[in-house]
Order: structure tokens, then C-alpha cells, then sequence
């Protein structure tokens, strides 16, 4: 493993940085984000959780503290050429400026390039709908993309066409006045009219593909759901999202045994009934980066989770 990573930090160009006094006490990923123009903490993250920062000739850890004359040798890869084509893919627009659009995005579809799909992503679409018109803040594998919904998942996502507007808007994630507003079906009767659910999410600790609630390790999540009808062995809900972790409404509702029907991760193997998950983003609500005017916007529920919610009517 170590033969490997030196491996991959000879073909890199190598920082090397030495903590000064005054620099001492702070967390390493923060503290080296500050330092390197350009790169974000979670970049850093990545590049401490891949091998490729040293501390004293040692892999590092991201909540290390600094400390004076501690010696970081940081591995930067060089920046990889756009690779990303765009692929005229018909989309949903569901409203259009020269500032955002809002997307309906359809099941399995891709919010951006990864490795194993690389093409037919609504990033490949939206190149070429918009041309140059996509704000560059998140690189150019994610252009325009402010937040993401899971290849499974339907429903609406805002695209930010200009780096302005990508700004605001994700000021407003993070200050939680955007509002995401989702709808499912999940698995079993929900007893209770309404609920929250505030229990943190970090990475499964064995299958590095799931996330799960991990209490004193993971992040802040909050979901707020409430109960719209009860369905033969299921329920119709609506969850809100205070907080925006990776496959949050999945694990939650998973968390409290109501998985989502025909989750492929957290589900009860429903798939094949149901032909994908019935987890769709209904409602966005958003201010307008330029004007300030307060907007919302629906997708109506696809046709197979109408399909399914008929057929498990009481």
C-alpha cells in the first residue's frame, strides 16, 4: 500500500509546508485549506484520506492539530484535463434564466461524472443545453451543480448558470432558507401523524458505499417528515430536509425501520416491484440570486410512484 501512494506522490507536485508558531492549535485540514490558494477543505480531506499528505514523514490525520515546527508534505495532483463531453439529452426544464434552471431529473440519471458514469449525466446534458453558460466554482466536472439528488431519485434540482448565482445559492443551502421538500413511499404503516428525525450521518464504518447514522462521528442531519396516507404495508409520506447529507432521507427512514420502497441500498430488496426507489424531490423553494424574489417550484410525482401509490390504496 505504502509502495503504491509513494508511487502516485512522485507523479504529483509536492508543497511542503512548516507550521509556525503562531500557525499552532488549529486543525490540519482547515489550517492547510487556508494556506493553499484555491483548495477547498474537503479537497484536502480527500487528499489526507488518500495517503497523500505527511506529517513528519507519517500519514496525516484531518483532525490533527498543528503545532509549531510540525513538517506537512502535501501532494497536489496535477489538475486533469476536461474530459467531460457534452451529449444532447433531452431535459426537463422546469424554469429558465439567465441565472438558474431547475431541472425535473428522471430516474437513473446521473447528477455528474464518476467513475462508471461518465456519460449520459445531467452534467453531460447540461453542457450542452448551456453552452458555456454554467458557473466554474465546482470544476469542471460539476459545472453548474450546487446540490445533488441520487441517480435513483426523481424530481427537481437547481443549476446555477454563472458563478454569481451559483454563490447565492449555495449561501442559501447553507443557511438552510432554501428548502427541499420530498415525497415517498416508504416501507410499513407509520404510526405517528409527524416526526423529526435528528440523528447524525457519517460514512458506513464496512461498506464504504452506504452511509449510516453514526452517533458521535457523523455529521448534523435532521429530516422532518409528516404522514399523507396509509397504504397497504407502506406508507405515503412528505420529508423536509433541515440538513443536506448524502442519502439522507434513505438512511433516516431506514434508521426508524421504514426504509424507502425500493431503495437498492437500505431497502428490503422492493426493487423488482416497484422498478427503482419512491423517494422524489416535489418541492424546491429558492430565492432568485438576482432579484431576490422568493420562488417555488413542483414536479409532479412520476408515473410509477402514482402507479404503486394506487395500487397499495386501502
Amino acid at each position: 500500500m505504502l509502495k503504491r501512494v509513494r508511487q502516485r506522490m512522485n507523479e504529483t507536485r509536492e508543497l511542503r509546508i512548516t507550521v509556525e508558531e503562531s500557525e499552532a492549535g488549529q486543525r490540519l485540514d482547515a489550517y492547510l485549506a487556508g494556506k493553499i490558494p484555491g483548495v477547498s477543505r474537503s479537497y484536502i480531506q480527500k487528499l489526507i484520506e488518500d495517503g497523500m499528505v505527511l506529517v513528519n514523514g507519517q500519514s496525516a490525520k484531518g483532525k490533527a492539530k498543528t503545532y509549531s515546527g510540525m513538517n506537512v508534505l502535501i501532494c497536489l495532483p496535477e489538475p486533469e484535463p476536461l474530459r467531460v463531453k457534452p451529449e444532447n439529452i433531452p431535459l426537463d426544464i422546469v424554469y429558465e434564466d439567465s441565472d438558474i434552471l431547475v431541472i425535473n431529473k428522471p430516474r437513473d440519471m446521473v447528477v455528474h461524472p464518476a467513475p462508471g458514469n461518465k456519460d449520459n449525466t445531467l452534467v453531460n446534458a447540461l453542457l450542452y443545453h448551456c453552452r458555456d453558460s454554467l458557473s466554474d466554482i465546482n470544476g469542471v466536472i460539476r459545472p453548474g451543480i450546487v446540490h445533488r439528488i441520487d441517480k435513483d431519485t426523481t424530481g427537481l434540482i437547481a443549476v446555477a448558470k454563472n458563478n454569481r448565482a451559483h454563490q447565492s445559492l449555495a449561501q442559501q443551502l447553507k443557511d438552510r432558507s432554501m428548502k427541499r421538500v420530498y415525497e415517498a413511499i416508504v416501507e410499513g404503516v407509520i404510526r405517528e401523524d409527524r416526526g423529526t428525525i435528528d440523528a447524525p450521518i457519517g460514512r458506513h464504518p464496512v461498506d464504504r458505499k452506504r452511509m449510516a447514522v453514526t452517533p458521535g462521528k457523523g455529521k448534523e442531519a435532521v429530516t422532518h417528515f409528516e404522514v399523507l396516507e396509509r397504504l397497504k404495508g407502506a406508507t405515503y409520506i412528505r420529508a423536509r430536509l433541515e440538513t443536506g447529507r448524502t442519502h439522507q432521507i434513505r438512511v433516516h427512514m431506514a434508521y426508524i425501520n421504514h426504509p424507502v420502497y425500493g431503495d437498492p441500498l437500505y431497502g428490503r430488496n422492493t426493487k423488482k416491484l416497484t422498478g427503482g426507489q419512491m423517494l422524489h424531490a416535489r418541492y424546491l423553494r429558492l430565492m432568485h440570486p438576482s432579484t431576490g424574489e422568493y420562488m417555488e417550484f413542483e414536479a409532479k410525482l412520476p408515473d410509477d410512484f402514482v402507479k404503486l401509490l394506487e395500487s397499495l390504496k386501502i
